[in-house]
Order: C-alpha cells, then structure tokens, then sequence
C-alpha cells in the first residue's frame, strides 16, 4: 500500500490517509478482507504520530470500510464497492454543482469552467 503525504496540501493528514485508503478499496487495489499495516508500523513508515494514524483508520472504519479485530489489526470491510463507487458519484456530483453555481454567479462561461478543471485534473496526475 503506497500512500503519499504532503504538508502543503492544505489537508489535513488523517483526512489525506483515509482518502488515498478509501481510493484505493474503491480501485480494487486493496481487496476485502486484507490485511492494512498496523497503526504503529503506518505511522512509522509515514514518520507521523500514532494519533494522526488512529484517527484516519477510525474515520475509515466508520465509513465502513475497514473492520478492527481486536489483536489482530484492521482490515478492508467486506462491502459492496459498487453502492460506495455510487455514493463517492453523488459527493462528485454535488461538488460540481456547487461549482458550477458559483462559476454562474461569477460570470465565468462553461469552456473557462472545463479548462480550469482541465488544469487542476492535470496538476493532481504530476
């Protein structure tokens, strides 16, 4: 599991670990039922605190999708990934909307809007 933390995201750490987690189980690189690396061994390898690690495989599990099994460690929660895909499309969709919105009350057109997101999907794949 490959996960990459930056400072000056502007996110905070525990929120950019469970999203690239969450990412990754929708992927299907990380399959139900396997196992994620302890708290300690996270957050070692990341060089953050115990704290930060906690809280994002808390914020994970209640979401719903990993389990803890006391002793044994956390785990990718047997789910329907299709039902969490479709709500991950309806936050998109919302956030869209929302933007889409403030750029109509912005006076900014439909192409200014697609190339600035064309911008920012090209800034997040460097």
């Amino acid at each position: 599991m490959e996960l990459i933390i930056r400072n000056t995201a502007g996110q905070p750490i525990y929120d950019q670990i469970s999203s690239q987690i969450k990412a990754q189980i929708i992927a299907g690189a990380l399959q139900p039922g396997e196992a994620l690396p302890s708290i300690r061994v996270l957050a070692k390898d990341l060089k953050i605190s115990v704290i930060t690690t906690k809280r994002a495989y808390d914020e994970l599990e209640a979401e719903g999708f990993v389990t803890t099994v006391a002793g044994k460690g956390c785990f990718v929660a047997e789910k329907n990934l299709d039902l969490i895909r479709e709500q991950q499309l309806k936050t998109l969709e919302d956030h869209l909307s929302a933007a889409a919105e403030l750029a109509k009350s912005c006076g900014v057109t439909p192409p200014e809007l697609l190339e600035m997101l064309r911008i920012l999907l090209e800034e997040e794949s460097e």
